[in-house]
């Protein structure tokens, strides 16, 4: 059985950012006694079964009931597929932990011989076969404990908490491992469903939000039954989330025209830090509207609800653990980082997890943006040096392969932080080397798949790593492949070798391979600022010996930085020490 390394997804982020929380999740849990899952279960993504590709998920209905005392789950899931071609079996994904009592097609029992779920791989044989173009809705009905994360949301699984006066607090984050720890679907970022409406059922004393439109509550007794609607929701971004909630609601008028619902879920008795955080929403709202695009669900709502973990980018209902801590760039990090994924891997999702800094590395760039957009060019320079001290470049960010969510989050064997932070310093280079109005414009191309984005003209839809190549090829009009081709695919930053001979400066790209890399350079000489061409990576600039010389003074592009090299191992030392001394 695979065991995955820790992963870094918002940890790194907090570490960044000074913030505790940091430093809560990165303490060892104690191993809980569990059934392992599956190699299967555990792995999310890869190349996708035959089977699977050949069906469209046009609609899942699922119904969930915990048993809170039991820390069980009684489950039905309604699936309803359209066959892409001809198929005689559909396949989905389910933790074996998760015991199947019934399966019917068309509303048909179907005989237990006729499907297996030995390893979280459930195999349905069809009675026939599956026209092209035909339809087929399959009622799977399971239950029993399902897996527990010991540090959401770093591996995945159901949160099972309390509250500090002891009632019940539980919540999903499932990212790593995926979909299939609590729900039958197709474990892959392209295995989105079209139409999801979910029903959590819970004492009266909880309330349930969850992704998208709440539909109704009905009252059942002692319980009631939350029902909630979401439009194409990423498979890992749909989740439960139980708990003595109470709710904060406004509405936010979009430079576009329409009204976009605001929801803060938060435990009672957080109401002042909950206002705190709920009045950033219309800014934060503000700045992606006016940088990037219309918010994708605006005919859905922007919302948040408090959980027992840091956090997730779960479509619509973004998970928030934070704590509610002020910050020195005057913004709650954790919110803006998890509601950039409403655009960056809500909106646009990548095809392959190979293409997950699309999520991150955007996501990440975010943050800075935010902050320059708030106060100007301190905290967006502060932000980005500090994501520079991250950079690990030990491995490329792109293998250009399909891959599964745990090799690209491998903290030893992936390239894990570097989605996140050399993806966003990579992007601030692309801006200073094309300038902001076509930047922007490629980031609104790859979101909404056109330029002129607006309220119903565009939906969600995937993306690739060669499909943002070619946008920014299209809006520049030049071939830049050697830009993403160091950067992207290759682990080492480039490095520009400096030789001052007499009075000329000369200076020399080193990439990998020697492979073309003409990015120009600016050098302040004096009080005077020259743009260095670099042609076939090399340049020469007047230097008179004794001149003051500065390579690159405004920080524009992303290279090797021996200074920086000696800093991370310095600080792997000091950690080294901390942890000898505290054993």
């Amino acid at each position: 059985m695979t065991i995955l390394r820790p992963r870094l997804l918002t940890l790194g982020l907090a570490a960044l950012l000074g913030t505790s929380a940091a430093f809560a999740a990165d303490t060892p849990a104690k191993p809980l006694a569990q059934p392992p899952i599956s190699e299967l279960t555990q792995r999310s993504g890869g190349v996708m079964p035959a089977e699977q590709r050949r069906v469209n998920f046009d609609h899942a209905e699922l119904h969930f009931t915990p048993d809170i005392a039991k820390q069980t789950l009684d489950a039905t899931a309604r699936l309803t597929f359209t066959a892409r071609e001809a198929t005689d079996a559909l396949v989905l994904d389910l933790d074996h932990n998760l015991a199947i009592s019934d399966i019917s097609l068309d509303g048909k029992p179907l005989a237990a011989s006729t499907w297996s779920n030995p390893d979280g791989r459930l195999r349905i044989q069809l009675p026939a076969p599956l026209a092209k173009g035909s339809k087929a809705v399959v009622e799977i009905h399971y239950g029993g404990k399902p897996h527990v994360a010991q540090r959401a949301p770093w591996d995945g699984g159901f949160v099972w908490a309390k509250t500090e006066d002891g009632q019940p607090w539980i919540a999903t984050a499932v990212e790593g491992e995926g979909c299939d720890l609590f729900w039958p679907c197709i474990d892959h970022p392209q295995g989105k469903p079209d139409l999801v409406d979910t029903y959590i059922t819970v004492p009266k004393t909880l309330a349930a939000p969850g992704n998208g439109v709440l539909v109704d509550i009905k009252d059942e007794g002692e319980n009631h039954t939350y029902h909630w609607r979401a439009k194409h929701p990423t498979t890992y971004a749909i989740s439960l989330n139980i708990g003595p909630f109470d709710v904060l609601k406004g509405d936010y008028h979009s430079r576009y025209g329409n009204t976009i619902p605001m929801q803060m879920w938060y435990l009672r008795g957080h109401e002042a830090q909950a206002k705190q955080l709920f009045g950033e929403f219309p800014r934060m709202l503000d700045f992606f509207e006016e940088q990037i695009g219309p918010y994708p669900f605006g005919d859905e709502k922007m919302g948040v609800v408090e959980t027992p973990h840091l956090g997730m980018e779960h479509q619509t209902i973004n998970a928030y653990g934070n704590g509610y801590p002020r910050s020195e760039y005057g913004f709650d990090w954790l919110l803006q980082h998890e509601f950039s994924h409403e655009w960056f891997g809500n909106q646009v999702t990548n095809t392959d997890w190979d293409d997950m800094w699309i999520h991150e590395g955007f996501g990440t760039y975010m943050q800075p943006l935010y902050g320059q957009y708030l106060y100007g060019d301190m905290p967006y320079f502060s932000m980005l040096q500090n994501e520079r001290s991250m950079v690990k470049d030990a491995y490329p960010i792109v293998a250009g392969r399909s891959q599964f969510e745990h090799e690209v989050y491998d903290a030893d064997h992936g390239p894990a932080n570097d989605i996140y932070y050399k993806g966003s310093l990579m992007l601030h280079t692309l801006r200073q080397m094309i300038g902001d109005k076509a930047f922007f414009e490629t980031v609104r191309r790859l979101v909404y798949g056109r330029p002129d984005p607006k309220p119903g003209n565009f939906a969600p839809h995937y993306a690739t790593t060669k499909d943002y190549i070619d946008i920014v090829h299209q809006v520049t009009g030049k071939d830049l492949g050697w830009f993403f081709d160091v950067y992207l695919y290759q682990a080492a930053l480039p490095k520009l070798d400096m030789k001052h001979e007499g009075n000329v400066l000369n200076l020399r790209w080193e990439v990998p391979q020697n492979k073309p890399f003409p990015m120009p350079i600016e050098v302040q000489v004096g009080e005077t600022l020259h743009t260095v061409p670099m042609t076939n990576g090399e340049g020469h600039l007047d230097a008179p010996a004794g001149a003051l010389v500065i390579i690159d003074p405004r920080s524009k592009v992303l290279r090797d930085l021996p200074h920086m090299a000696e800093f991370q191992q310095w600080k792997k030392e000091q950690a080294a020490k901390k942890a000898k001394a505290a054993k």
